[in-house]
């Protein structure tokens, strides 16, 4: 397939070293471009890899769309860029490569009679399809000096992070030993929530696949473990976003107060110069505890484009014909919700 002067074609195993090179040097990768989070994806939920990746006249790559094919529940094939991210989209040299990438996964979609190709961009792509109104993005410069942080967050946060530092001996601590007790209390507050889990094995995979960029972090008080998360570093950007929090440990101990407080002074003392929060659902109580921490939202450029399908997914807890669901999981066993959550998680990327 030839485009703008460029050659697009599906990307092989051995595209990956200069698909993570083109990755690092780019403004606009994300640590979700990079090869080996698709690779995870596909391996441990059995996804279709589709990337397609640009090469010039000298055969050079100079773009790069990561993309998998998977099934949802109830539906047929679609697209999406990235699985499991909160970023997608094609990463290129030039504005060039980028449309040309994009219209190609368009054009094949349309060959192939897929239900749906999604795009989690960053940024507006410029694309006329539709657009996602779900969720919005959190992300902010860090300040240059570690104790400014405290003093950049709004007032009850702010005291709330010290109290818990001060008079109830809460400590931030790094160690990837304390990955069980990350993915306990993260399957625990998702069934809380009424929503399917991630299974270990995918937060095993991250934690495996780039040691030097990935970090785990656990409030404790004393040996009790109240919190954790999981982040990925990406050129000077920490981005936390995998977490959990044990019951009652906010109510009585303002745990995550506590814990993204000292995780941005973290990162500071070590060269980070931007800190990503993610992306939380509008209206969701993770989306109103980032405005209290002193993060703005922002608009996020996800697109989709409909072939087959007639509508954007409901299938998410905005949709009150959901909440029957909801009610359900949060009911289940946990010795069923947490392998049947890693069962239907490939159906939910």
């Amino acid at each position: 397939m030839s485009a703008a002067g460029l050659t697009i074609r599906r990307a092989t195993v051995t595209d990956d070293p200069a698909w993570d090179a083109l990755v690092l040097g780019a403004a606009e990768g994300t640590a979700f471009h990079r090869p080996h989070w698709l690779r995870a994806a596909c391996s441990r939920f059995g996804h279709q890899d589709r990337t397609l990746v640009a090469q010039d006249a000298a055969g050079s790559l100079v773009g790069v769309l990561p993309l998998v094919e998977f099934r949802g529940l109830g539906s047929g094939r679609a697209w999406i860029s990235v699985p499991y991210a909160v970023y997608g989209g094609a990463v290129a040299t030039t504005a060039e490569a980028v449309e040309a990438l994009h219209q190609t996964a368009a054009r094949v979609a349309q060959q192939e009679r897929i239900g749906r190709l999604e795009l989690r961009c960053r940024r507006d792509p410029g694309l006329d399809w539709e657009a996602g109104v779900l969720h919005e993005g959190f992300s902010r410069d860090l300040p240059a000096d570690p104790a400014a942080v405290l003093g950049s967050m709004p007032k009850k946060a702010r005291a709330d992070a010290r109290r818990a530092r001060r008079d109830l001996g809460l400590e931030l601590e790094e160690g990837r030993w304390y990955l069980p007790d990350l993915v306990r209390l993260f399957q625990r507050n998702k069934q809380a929530l009424g929503t399917p889990a991630l299974p270990y094995g995918w937060f095993e995979d991250l934690a495996l696949a780039d040691l030097d960029r990935t970090h785990l972090h656990v409030v404790r008080r004393g040996h009790e473990v109240l919190a954790a998360v999981l982040s990925f570093s990406y050129q000077g950007e920490l981005h936390a976003y995998y977490s959990g929090t044990a019951e009652g440990a906010d109510r009585s101990y303002k745990a995550s107060s506590f814990l993204y407080c000292a995780l941005q002074e973290w990162a500071i003392e070590r060269g980070f110069t931007r800190f990503d929060f993610g992306r939380s659902r509008i209206g969701s109580g993770a989306h109103d505890f980032k405005r209290r921490q002193g993060f703005e939202p922002e608009p996020l450029g996800y697109r989709t484009l409909l072939v087959r399908d007639r509508s954007l997914p409901s299938l998410n807890p905005s949709n009150p014909r959901t909440a029957w669901a909801q009610r359900v999981w949060r009911g289940l066993p946990r010795d069923l919700a947490v392998p049947l959550g890693g069962y239907l998680s490939r159906f939910l990327p």
